[in-house]
């Protein structure tokens, strides 16, 4: 793995920048709600181009594959589950050419290099004790998309938005089998934990200890910038030396206006969301739903020249980035994690 471009990239440079929404992007270009996006692999290639362009032009690093569903299980909702090699391998093989040609037409920034990341989501069951699929069946599902994924061209696989110590080790476990470089995200969305009670101190404790370490680690989707933010200075009091923290916030809450979603966050709220999470400690950026060009482009523009300060204070974090979601006493750092635990947030099915 020592010549794989994440791992090349993060041995040269403070920070790397990851893509937004691919979710949001392709609703604004015509999916529908209840469609698998997946198809449009095969279905819409241009549009799903289109989407990477977008985030390239803004200065990702890192561009996610159309793939974040493209599991046997979660396919199987739309009579497909025998289709995921073959959709993982589309979404890896759109997403490789269109870095290819951005490393093709670098000019003067030559060698330029974009890194196609094989996104990887829940398999929206629940995994043993809990529920009834073992981590045998698990892994070899996780392991048939991650082999499609690298087949048609991805350099690491990014496993997001997953919630339990079971699926999130399943997952890492399959990707892993195919020798490239994991990555692995959690979402904190419910009273500053997982929808499985999980902590970001003990997200990462469960991570790092697996025996296919991730190349990093973090926290994706959730409620918002200043949700996002927290998690990952509650990490920051956990890490070890060495370790790559991944942060990929929502731009800012969804509310429902005009008959859609539309979130409540800004390139400036999303421009100081990217400063906090390098002051906290994270080494690759970029933002989840409701996150396009415009706001990356203010992400990466954040980032140029900046030094990272001390890790932020929960007061520090909500005066830039506003209060948190329903919870009122959740504290930084890692020390405790507290906020009404009769609040529950609905698990989320869809990166984006």
């Amino acid at each position: 793995m020592a010549d794989n471009p994440l791992l090349s990239l993060l041995a040269t440079r403070p920070f790397l920048i990851a893509d937004g929404a691919m979710g949001t992007n392709l609703f604004a270009r015509g999916l529908q709600s209840g469609d698998a996006p997946e198809f449009w692999n095969l279905d819409h290639v241009d549009r799903i181009e289109s989407v990477h362009q977008e985030f390239i032009e803004a200065g990702a690093d890192i561009i996610l594959t159309n793939s974040f569903g493209a599991n046997s299980y979660r396919l199987k909702l739309h009579d497909a589950e025998s289709r995921a090699a073959e959709l993982s391998k589309a979404a890896a093989q759109v997403a490789r050419r269109v870095a290819d040609q951005a490393g093709d037409q670098a000019g003067d920034q030559a060698g330029r290099t974009v890194v196609v990341a094989g996104s990887m989501g829940p398999t929206g069951e629940l995994f043993q004790p809990v529920g009834p699929l073992s981590h045998e069946d698990g892994v070899a599902a996780f392991a048939e998309q991650a082999q499609g994924l690298v087949e048609g061209g991805a350099d690491i696989l990014w496993i997001e938005t997953m919630s339990s110590r079971e699926e999130a080790a399943a997952a890492v476990e399959g990707a892993a089998r195919t020798g490239k470089p994991v990555v692995s995200t959690m979402t904190f969305d419910t009273a500053g934990k997982t929808m499985m009670g999980l902590s970001p101190q003990d997200a990462y404790r469960h991570l790092r200890a697996l025996p296919h370490q991730p190349a990093a680690i973090g926290a994706n989707c959730g409620l918002g910038a200043t949700e996002n933010v927290l998690s990952i200075t509650q990490m920051h009091g956990v890490v070890e030396a060495g370790s790559v923290i991944v942060a990929k916030a929502n731009c800012g809450v969804p509310e429902f206006k005009g008959g859609e979603f539309r979130y409540t966050g800004t390139p400036e709220l999303m421009a100081d969301y990217a400063r906090l999470a390098r002051d906290a400690g994270a080494r690759i950026i970029g933002g989840c739903c409701g996150t396009d060009g415009t706001v990356l482009k203010a992400i990466r523009e954040a980032l140029q020249g900046y030094q990272p300060g001390p890790v932020p204070s929960l007061e520090q974090i909500v005066e830039k980035l506003g209060p948190l979601a329903g919870v009122t006493d959740r504290p930084a750092h890692g020390h405790g994690a507290a906020g009404p635990e009769d609040s529950p947030r609905p698990r989320r099915r869809r990166r984006g």
